[in-house]
């Protein structure tokens, strides 16, 4: 017994020193910025009220520009401190899933550069292809504000298929919106034939909705064509206020454990302070109040999507693809109200006013 108390202080006082926390990512970020030169430092550095910051895309830079510093110039003293900071604010599992979306859009030139080849593009195609600028190097780093003495700061890390919003506000921060994708969703050529970075996001939906009953799938199932990308996409006005589909109320045991495997496994990118914050919110909500949709095919390499909605969290995730081969994956955490960091910024500028 003495021992389990003792465990269990000591995993307390832990948490509390090494959890990620406002500080940590604010040293992790100002060591990043040490290593800039001064003219680095001044593409980096954008005005907080700066109105791309909340401008967000994961199309490639060939269809749209981005403020900020190109990672491919960052030198390899900046890159290491980079990694550093992206191993801050995610798990471990995060983190390696924002490394594969990287590398994946080397892996996709070499795709469209072998299907060329063998003749399956024409010149016409692969030009066009070319032009889109996939690249590793062509991401964005952008602070906004200046965190070495402001209290209201913010960063982005954005290119294609990756868009990682961080807004602070005080002692608080949100994280939100946080996209990832992946083309292919699963790499079928190359030396990196079998790659799948969002492999959970994927299995786990067809897990939950294989396991639902015939009736439950009628509730949960929507008679509508699979969406060519997420609902609340970049320039898109819808809101997903209405809920649909089935409520976690109606799942068995077993089904209320796949959709939460759902849940973890985005709320599990982020570092264990966050996600257990994230966490306690969810747990905090009425079953009834929690929706899960399906649209489209119920086995892989059919186009499908899958959304969980609540009052306070929103997942979607499209998978169509290119070819409508149901092989290329968009997926997106939503804290409604704080996309941004608004709800934490408008609780900080009330308590803050003079």
């Amino acid at each position: 017994m003495k021992y389990l108390l003792s465990a269990f202080i000591c995993f307390l006082v832990f948490s509390q020193t090494n959890g990620q926390s406002v500080p940590e990512i604010k040293t992790s970020t100002l060591d990043l910025m040490s290593t800039f030169d001064e003219d680095q430092r001044t593409q980096a550095m954008l005005p907080f009220e700066n109105e791309s910051r909340e401008d967000w895309s994961n199309l490639p830079l060939g269809l749209k520009e981005r403020q900020g510093l190109r990672f491919g110039d960052f030198s390899a003293e900046s890159k290491v401190k980079f990694h550093r900071l992206l191993t801050t604010i995610f798990s471990s599992q995060g983190y390696l899933k924002t490394f594969a979306i990287l590398q994946l859009d080397d892996i996709l030139h070499e795709i469209f550069e072998i299907a060329y080849e063998n003749g399956e593009m024409n010149e016409n195609m692969i030009q066009n292809i070319r032009r889109l600028n996939w690249d590793y190097g062509n991401y964005f780093f952008a602070i906004w504000g200046n965190p070495e003495k402001d209290d209201v700061w913010g960063l982005k890390f954005e290119g294609h298929h990756l868009s990682l919003n961080l807004s602070v506000a005080g002692d608080e921060y949100s994280i939100t919106p946080l996209f990832l994708g992946s083309d292919p969703a699963e790499v079928e050529v190359t030396q990196y034939a079998g790659l799948r970075p969002l492999s959970k996001e994927e299995d786990y939906g067809f897990w939950l909705i294989n396991a639902l009953s015939e009736a439950q799938k009628k509730k949960a199932i929507l008679s509508r064509e699979v969406p060519g990308d997420i609902l609340t996409a970049p320039g898109s006005e819808q809101r997903l206020d209405d809920y649909v589909g089935i409520p976690a109320n109606e799942l068995n045991e077993e089904q209320e454990k796949l959709l939460h495997y759902i849940i973890e496994e985005f709320l599990g990118n982020l570092e264990h302070e966050k996600k257990d914050e994230y966490l306690a919110m969810f747990h905090a909500i009425e079953k009834e109040d929690i929706y899960f949709a399906w649209i489209g095919g119920l086995a892989p390499k059919t186009p499908h999507y899958y959304q969980i909605n609540t009052p306070i969290f929103l997942i979607e995730y499209d998978n169509v693809g290119f070819l409508n081969n149901g092989n290329h994956i968009h997926a997106i955490w939503r804290e409604k109200g704080n996309d941004f960091g608004e709800d934490i910024l408008r609780k900080h500028r009330m308590n803050h006013e003079h």
